[in-house]
């Protein structure tokens, strides 16, 4: 399906410069698989032009933001790996330039806030480090929908300089692995694009909330078969389950969802576990921020729907209540504190720092 978004506050910025930038990250990208020769290989794998249009597109999209960031993400987690360190620091002072730049424009994954100024006066506290020095600093986030937790992870790992990982990173990685892509997804982006032919109507885009195909039995014996009589989508849990636990082992980093923090539980490896939500109407609000042509019974129906299928998800694989506030180190109402005002409480409870 072909989608041309409407180019809202056109006054704001030029398509021209939104190139230039786009430019940019492929010419980072670039840079980065040039001193890596990574065997994951690089993350714009197309032709540069066809790269640069979609990256254009998608800044241009206020919907698409959350693919930027995990391009921008997978990009930083490789350039981290350089060893040598002038390379290195010169590749991130241009990740940063660039990812102020992109934070920066009125479409970006950054803006539409979901504050309460009311609340967000009544906090202050503070937490102290559970990790030793043998071990790495993993932090798990676990979000409803609308609420910026996806936000708040991919800034929080910036901030503390190390990876990030949502879904769409690990679908990325679990495929360069050769290892093969699940059909079940906990994505935090907006990933809804309007339908040309119902304008009341946006689209999800991502296989995640799809409708699932009939599969036939000769499918069913063959995957059978591939998967050790598991069905797909528990072989592929169980996949990213023990590559979580292998990466926790390597490096530190911020994940969003996958039932992190009960693997990493379960396999008695340190981290912390922060949920993250906000009031309903909150969420609602800000969900039809990001789309404003979405009507607010459709937006209340999409809410409810993902609500249930994370409650679902958490509970099928790990037999623990989603959300509940016992099954967490630190539960963030982020209406209290806003995107970047819940980053930095968390980081002043992580260093344990007092104000």
């Amino acid at each position: 399906m072909n989608y041309i978004p409407e180019k809202r506050h056109s006054s704001e910025y030029k398509e021209e410069d939104l190139r230039v930038l786009a430019e940019r990250i492929y010419e980072l990208d670039t840079k980065v698989y040039e001193h890596l020769g990574s065997s994951l290989g690089r993350v714009f794998t197309k032709d540069r032009e066809r790269c640069v249009e979609e990256l254009v597109w998608e800044m241009l999209a206020r919907n698409q933001g959350h693919i930027v960031r995990s391009d921008l993400a997978l990009i930083s987690n490789m350039a981290r790996t350089i060893q040598e360190r002038q390379v290195k620091k010169e590749l991130m002072i241009e990740y940063d330039k660039i990812l102020s730049d992109v934070t920066s424009l009125p479409t970006s994954f950054a803006e539409g806030d979901v504050l309460n100024e009311q609340r967000s006066r009544l906090n202050k506290t503070s937490l102290h480090t559970r990790f030793s020095e043998k071990d790495h600093t993993i932090i798990c986030i676990g979000r409803t929908f609308g609420s910026g937790g996806s936000e708040i992870g991919f800034t929080l790992a910036d901030k503390l300089k190390i990876n990030y990982y949502d879904a769409e990173i690990f679908s990325e990685v679990l495929r360069r692995l050769e290892a093969e892509k699940d059909h079940v997804y906990d994505k935090g982006g907006f990933p809804y694009i309007l339908d040309q032919e119902n304008k009341d109507r946006y689209v999800d885009t991502r296989p995640a909330f799809a409708t699932e195909q009939k599969v036939t039995l000769r499918q069913k014996l063959k995957e059978f078969s591939r998967y050790h009589g598991l069905p797909k989508k528990d072989a592929i849990f169980f996949n990213q389950s023990q590559l979580i636990c292998d990466m926790a082992k390597k490096e530190d980093f911020v994940v969003m969802g996958r039932c992190a923090d009960v693997i990493l539980a379960n396999n008695k490896i340190p981290h912390i576990s922060i949920y993250i939500t906000a009031p309903f109407e909150q969420r609602l609000r800000r969900v039809m921020s990001v789309n404003p042509r979405l009507s607010e019974k459709k937006a209340r129906e999409m809410l409810n729907r993902l609500d249930k299928k994370h409650v679902r998800y958490f509970k099928f694989y790990t037999g623990l209540e989603w959300g509940k506030a016992m099954n967490y180190d630190l539960c963030v109402n982020s209406a209290s504190y806003g995107i970047q005002g819940s980053v930095d409480m968390i980081l002043r409870m992580f260093k344990g720092e007092e104000e």
